[in-house]
């Protein structure tokens, strides 16, 4: 194992559901000698103890010496992340009906709250008073309950709303991530980088 390099990359955010976390769940290793490698990936990196919190930050020096120990002849080159969130979750295989109690409040919220958003939008900007003024623009008389224009309205709104969101049920117009999900990347990206930077200033990082 004589001067043998060992490529180390790491995820930013990991979850785990077991108390021990691995070197192969923080992130993947390359190195040209298998018996090296076999040993770095079994290595255990930490330990979540019944009262430790769910989740810790783990720098990669500290993999660095983990590996180091472990391997002495070896040379490890940082390529990923150089801090690693670490959160223990607990998966439920069975759904109970608290799951799906939640989901149905999700949706609940979710449906009567862009409603009520669309319709103080429309209160707001006077789109029936617009209505109005272009029927008697374009038909030059008052409009007599529902017309085209409003249906049309309805039916673009809800078909842009469909095109923006790239989603129909379950499936997507096009490959692209939608804006939900481009949304929901950089709200992550934003929670870890804080959750890091706190963890180093209040001296919680295992280094």
């Amino acid at each position: 194992m004589a001067n043998t390099t060992v490529y180390l990359k790491c995820d930013r955010n990991v979850e785990v559901q077991s108390e021990d976390v691995f070197m192969t769940d923080v992130g993947s290793l390359r190195c040209a000698d298998g018996t090296a490698a076999a040993r770095l990936k079994a290595l255990k990196v930490h330990h979540f103890g019944r009262e430790d919190p769910r989740r810790c930050v783990i720098s990669t020096l500290k993999l660095v010496e983990l590996m180091e120990n472990a391997c002495p002849n070896i040379s490890v080159e940082i390529i990923g992340e150089t801090d690693v969130l670490v959160e223990m979750v607990s998966v439920d295989r069975h759904k109970g009906w608290q799951q799906w109690l939640k989901c149905a409040l999700v949706c609940l919220v979710s449906f009567f709250g862009t409603a009520f958003t669309i319709m103080a939008y429309h209160n707001d900007v006077g789109i029936n008073d617009i209505f109005t003024e272009i029927y008697r623009m374009v038909m030059n008389r008052e409009p007599q309950g529902l017309n085209i224009l409003e249906v049309s309205y309805s039916v673009g709104l809800a078909a842009g709303i469909i095109i923006f969101f790239n989603h129909v049920g379950g499936r997507r117009l096009t490959k692209d991530p939608t804006p939900i999900e481009v949304a929901m990347r950089n709200y992550e990206e934003d929670v870890d980088k804080a959750l890091i930077a706190t963890a180093g200033r209040e001296g919680k990082e295992q280094e």
